[in-house]
């Protein structure tokens, strides 16, 4: 499927937050990128304007594209409850951003690719589709190729410092 394979820093300028993880971008440049970045004078931005931006931004967070997302709303829609909240839940249970918060890749993008590439299993089976939802209890573990166990055990230590999420659960 397809994804954002564009300049990452340069979306991070445009929404002045760091949505690819932390970027040096933000420190060297504190500015919108483009001819006009720099200038003081910004127009007041209308409520279409800050919706549409709000959406991009977690669009590209999540990695994401327009047709998957709008799938994402309309199935936050049927549910009964708030449909932001319920949205937010649909895009953290996907299997990417499991993966990313189980600390097995240091971005999402690093996650969607050990996911696509079939190093992860989920109880048990090898699953390579980055958009599956898991669901509580669901046993996600990386898969038992050498080269798999090699590139988790990398991964996790990569990623040891940065603490998890109280719904996910480790065993390292």
């Amino acid at each position: 499927m397809a994804r954002y394979t564009g300049p990452k820093d340069r979306i991070s300028r445009r929404f002045l937050v760091p949505l690819f993880g932390s970027s040096r971008a933000l420190e060297r440049r504190n500015y919108p990128p483009g001819q006009h970045g720099l200038r003081a004078g910004r127009r007041k931005k209308s409520d279409y304007a800050i919706a549409l931006g709000e959406k991009q931004k977690l669009k590209f967070q999540y990695g994401v594209l327009e047709k998957q997302f709008r799938r994402c709303y309309e199935e936050a829609a049927r549910r009964r409850g708030i449909t932001g909240d319920i949205m937010l839940q649909l895009l953290e249970t996907r299997l990417d951003n499991v993966c990313f918060r189980l600390g097995f890749g240091n971005s999402r993008q690093a996650a969607r690719q050990l996911v696509g590439h079939g190093h992860v299993l989920v109880n048990g089976r090898k699953l390579d589709v980055p958009s599956y939802h898991c669901k509580p209890g669901d046993k996600i573990k990386v898969g038992p190729k050498p080269s798999s166990q090699q590139l988790g055990l990398r991964m996790m230590d990569l990623t040891q410092a940065v603490p998890l999420k109280e719904w996910v659960a480790l065993d390292r």
